[in-house]
This record gives C-alpha cells, sequence and structure tokens, in this order.
C-alpha cells in the first residue's frame, strides 16, 4: 500500500493516529501545550467515521474517570493533558492501576512547579515513572523524540497496556507536541466488536453472560491478606514488563570515552553536541531511553566499563540522572545538565557541560 505521509504537528499525530488505531473513545480536558490532541480529533470527527467517542469532560478528574470506565468495558480508551492536568489525574490514574485497567494516558510536559509556563520541560519525569500516585506501582512510560515516534506510540502504548493489562504513558513535551515534522502514519485498523472484545478481554464489564461468573472491576480491597496477593500479582506483572519490554536507541556509544543519557527533545539535542564534539576530537555517545520505565538499566550498566564519564541531559533539575547514577553504581562518575522554565539549551551549552563536569 501507499504511504500516507503528512506533515504535521506532533500533538496532531497523537490524535490521527489513535483514530487509525481503532480506538474506542478519548476523554480529555484543554489545555496548552497539548490542546491539538483534541482539537483535531473534533475536527476528524472520528464519530462519524469509526464511531470513536471524542469527548471535553468538565474537568482533568472527570476525563480520567471517564477513561476508567471505558477501560472497565475492555475498550480502547485515552486521555490526553500536559503537567498541571495530569496531576490533576493522578487519583484515577492510581485507581486504573489498581484495578488492571489497560488505557493510554498522554502528558504534553510544560514548565513547573505550579501552573508554570506553556514553555517545554522534562520535569515530570519522576511523576511518570515512579508512581505519581499514591501506591506501589507503574506505568509503562514511553519517550517520543520524533513526530513520527508521537504516532507511532499510539499503538505501541495500546498494545503494550493492553498485552500486560496496566496503564501506559507517552511522556512527551512541549517541543515535541508543538514541532512540525513528516509523518507516515498508520494504516487503518476496525474498531474491535464487542464479541472481539468478550474473547480478547474476558474480565470486561460488558454484561454478563450465562456460562460465567459476573465480572466485577475494583481496586478496592479490604481483606489485607487478599490485598497483598493482588500487589504480589501486580509486582509480577511489572517484572515481566522489565524482562522484556525495555527500548533504547544507541548513537555512537561503542567507542566513546564519555557518554550523554538523554530522552525526548533532548536527545535531539545531544545528537548535534555529538558532531560538535566529534569535531574537536572528542568522541561521545548518546544512549536515549525510549522506554523511561522500564529503564534501560543493563545497557547503561554495560557502558559504565568503558566510558570516562556520564552526563544526563535533561530539561529539568535531576530526575533521570538518579536512575543512571543507580544504574551505574558509582562505577564511573555521572553529572547532571539541565535547563530549567522552560529554556531549552543549544548542542554546545551540553557540550561545554560536558567539558566543565567531566574532563
Amino acid at each position: 500500500m501507499k504511504e500516507d505521509i503528512k506533515l504535521m504537528k506532533g500533538n496532531e499525530a497523537i490524535a490521527h493516529a489513535a483514530i487509525r488505531y481503532g480506538a474506542d473513545g478519548y476523554f480529555g480536558y484543554p489545555i496548552t501545550p497539548q490542546s491539538e490532541v483534541m482539537e483535531t480529533l473534533m475536527e476528524e470527527k472520528p464519530w462519524e467515521t469509526t464511531g470513536m467517542v471524542v469527548l471535553q469532560a468538565e474537568s482533568e478528574v472527570a476525563a480520567i474517570n471517564m477513561v476508567y470506565g471505558g477501560a472497565s468495558c475492555g475498550k480502547a480508551v485515552m486521555t490526553s493533558s500536559s503537567s498541571p492536568g495530569v496531576s490533576l489525574k493522578q487519583e484515577g490514574i492510581s485507581y486504573l492501576a489498581g484495578a488492571e485497567l489497560p488505557c493510554l494516558i498522554v502528558n504534553v510536559m510544560r514548565g513547573g512547579p505550579g501552573l508554570g509556563t506553556i514553555q517545554p520541560s522534562q520535569a515530570d519525569y519522576f511523576q511518570a515513572v515512579k508512581g505519581g500516585g499514591h501506591g506501589d506501582y507503574h506505568l509503562i512510560a514511553l519517550a517520543p523524540a520524533s513526530v513520527q515516534e508521537m504516532a507511532d506510540f499510539v499503538a505501541l502504548g495500546f498494545d503494550l497496556a493492553f498485552k500486560y493489562r496496566n496503564p501506559a504513558i507517552i511522556l512527551a513535551d512541549g517541543i515535541i507536541g508543538q514541532m512540525m515534522e513528516k509523518v507516515v502514519l498508520p494504516p487503518f485498523r476496525k474498531r474491535r466488536t464487542e464479541e472481539e472484545i468478550r474473547e480478547q478481554n474476558p474480565w470486561a464489564t460488558l454484561g454478563k453472560t450465562k456460562n460465567r461468573k459476573r465480572n466485577v472491576i475494583t481496586s478496592l480491597e479490604l481483606d489485607p491478606a487478599i490485598m497483598e496477593q493482588n500487589n504480589i500479582r501486580f509486582q509480577s506483572t511489572y517484572k515481566r514488563i522489565s524482562e522484556n519490554e525495555v527500548r533504547f536507541e544507541e548513537i555512537n556509544c561503542e567507542n566513546a570515552d564519555y557518554l550523554i543519557v538523554a530522552f525526548g527533545s533532548m536527545s535531539r539535542i545531544c545528537q548535534k553536541t555529538i558532531e560538535l564534539a566529534a569535531e574537536e576530537g572528542i568522541k561521545i555517545g548518546l544512549l536515549r531511553p525510549i522506554t523511561l520505565w522500564p529503564f534501560p538499566t543493563e545497557a547503561i550498566a554495560r557502558h559504565a566499563n568503558h566510558v570516562k564519564g556520564i552526563l544526563s541531559a535533561e530539561l529539568n533539575a535531576g530526575q533521570m540522572v538518579e536512575d543512571v547514577r543507580l544504574a551505574v553504581n558509582g562505577k564511573v562518575r555521572v553529572e547532571h545538565f539541565g535547563r530549567l522554565g522552560g529554556i531549552v539549551p543549544t548542542p554546545d551549552e551540553v557540550l561545554n557541560a560536558l567539558k566543565e563536569k567531566l574532563m
């Protein structure tokens, strides 16, 4: 088939990919810099073509609880927001994880804390990879670095969420959400029929049939012995995800004297940093985590055996650097470089930071 190639924003790519995936529903609330996700869905009117529900809720809290309801029925449902809005969703996200419900969440990060700024940031790393809400849980966290990956990660996020019955999050930032690039849109999939959902998701609350017991979806369990067993099951699932779903990209790493670890938009800036360093005879490699959770711990640990130092480059005050240091376990020096408040560094700034901190 001929490829469907378009020029569009990352936020727009999310919307088109959701329609083409055969998503059943989107529930959101507008907030910069991710508003184009819902705006594009409204413009495309998928309820007239695929039957996909698109609804602007009265609040972020309402939106995430609508996701809970749709996911309970085994439907492929999603929401999107930006940092303050995702904070409001945390209770519902914890409920989704506790009820083992698959769904897709999109966070196009902006600077904080508080209302902060509408400029890009990566300061929601801790929130996304350490749980965010209450309880011992994890989200499968995908970090796109291009408009193409914004589109591709919709299907990947949904597929992983249903594979493990666990919420997945696309953790983008304002740069990736707002930038325009060429994107190859995925082919259309038909939405699953109710019969297919019953077959694929026997736990779904689509109405009791005469040949099975009724399904109950809840994150509540008052018997501590049973609740402990639930948590042990959750941890077993997280272990399987960690063993099978780590994704990362390596650029010029094998012969590097220094390593930069960066995700999302910062990884693109750091690619230019590598080129500038090469002109000065400095050999730098780049490791880009694609899954922020599960984190590429083993890959980073392997490179710690041959590099002189590692720089964690982030649009925050130092968050992912903690996971890098845990991976390295003291084998080599690890430093952080970041800009705050929505300021985006240049490739030269990253190179100068590496020289000052590691050389």
